[in-house]
């Protein structure tokens, strides 16, 4: 590789494209991250320099900027003038759904893409806009070496049980089985966990990623035993605008009883469902706490009750806890929804610390607390980058 090139990560979610650029020497140093966001209302480019506090390039697009194959490619037009005669060496990918096969981060190519695409069923709300970047950003580089790397690789070595569905074994071996997601997340939250306590790392955690998308995942020795998200990203806790677990019966009575056929019932359940649905406001969490609306006041509830039992129900599959992980924007700045959340859960050995959980400080347990409670800011991106510059030989 070129001294003076640069390492881009693209990482499509459903109405944003979050970007970062890092310089291909030691340590991979990053010079830039930002985001084109509100696809297909009213879209925001911004980018913050390595350093810098605050946002120092922000620009209000409207609505021209329909999808997410324009949105990359507002994306390549600022890094040519930002980084003007410094080459691209290399492209790396979040890519929600790596079916049974896709373990480890690969080279893309176009046997892979099409591969991809027979995940979409899978994935619909992310799958199609992780192609759709990987399509420009092949189009924009196409010298560079692309890396594609997988929200549910992380999740592939659980146990049966852990994985499957009591349905008959076949559907089991076609690849109808639970796969869980937000699996950069978990991977880098394994490594901080290691670099900040080795002792912790290696016991039985929780790690809980609160965000607009929102799951738990249980480890042993830094590894994923089991996850709350499924066959499909709409399990487990309750999201923005996605329903969580869900009693199948209901998808029965919606198409026998109301008619609404599998599109209809999609939307339902991945756009107009969760706490935008429960609430009828606002997936915004922070829209939610200052509104004194009491469908508000419910959804919020249930996503701190809906998050004890995962909770729970976790530890139970580690056989205890030693420590619980909170990270995502919610995780990582809620602080009400936090202690709703983990409030009354002494008797698991969890004791919060209301001020140092106020003040959003790393432990936020007390240190009479038998499980340690802490606070970390997740990077997808650095996982990203670094997955790419191992497979590359950077």
């Amino acid at each position: 590789m070129a001294a003076h090139s640069l390492l881009l990560t693209l990482n499509a979610g459903s109405s944003s494209v979050k970007f970062a650029v890092y310089a291909t020497t030691d340590g991979l140093p990053l010079l830039a991250a930002g985001q084109v966001e509100g696809l297909g209302t009213c879209t925001t480019f911004s980018v913050t320099s390595a350093g810098a506090s605050r946002s120092d390039h922000s620009v209000q697009l409207g609505h021209g900027v329909a999808g997410h194959a324009e949105a990359v490619h507002v994306i390549l037009r600022w890094l040519e003038q930002a980084h003007a005669g410094i080459r691209v060496a290399v492209v790396s990918h979040r890519v929600v759904h790596g079916g049974i096969d896709h373990r480890v981060p690969v080279l893309i190519d176009d046997a892979l893409v099409a591969d991809l695409e027979r995940l979409v069923p899978l994935a619909p709300l992310h799958q199609p806009h992780n192609l759709a970047g990987i399509r420009a950003a092949r189009m924009a580089f196409p010298v560079a070496p692309q890396i594609a790397c997988f929200d549910t690789s992380f999740h592939r070595n659980h146990s049966f049980v852990a994985d499957t569905f009591a349905l008959p074994r076949s559907f089991y071996d076609e690849g109808v089985r639970r796969y869980g997601f937000h699996g950069l997340s978990y991977e880098f939250m394994a490594r901080r966990l290691r670099a900040y306590d080795p002792v912790l790392a290696h016991g039985r955690v929780i790690v809980a990623h609160l965000g607009n998308g929102a799951s738990m995942c249980a480890m042993r020795e830094g590894r994923s035993v089991a996850s709350t998200m499924g066959f499909s990203a709409l399990d487990g806790l309750p999201m923005g605008t996605r329903c969580g677990q869900l009693d199948p019966g209901v998808v029965l009575y919606l198409m026998t009883e109301k008619g609404m056929d599998a599109a209809a019932i999609a939307q339902l359940l991945y756009q107009q469902a969760g706490l935008k649905g429960m609430s009828g406001l606002s997936h915004d969490v922070r829209e939610l706490q200052s509104s004194d609306s009491p469908a508000a006041r419910d959804a919020l509830a249930y996503f701190a009750y809906r998050g004890r039992r995962e909770i729970g129900g976790l530890a139970a599959s580690l056989g205890g806890l030693d420590a619980l992980v909170l990270t995502g924007g919610i995780g990582e700045n809620a602080a009400a929804v936090r202690a709703a959340m983990l409030g009354g859960m002494d008797w698991m050995g969890i004791q919060i610390d209301p001020e140092a959980n106020q003040h959003n400080a790393t432990v936020i347990s007390l240190p009479a607390s038998r499980v340690t409670v802490v606070v970390f800011r997740t990077d997808e991106e650095r996982m990203l980058a670094e997955h790419a510059a191992e497979l590359v030989g950077l």
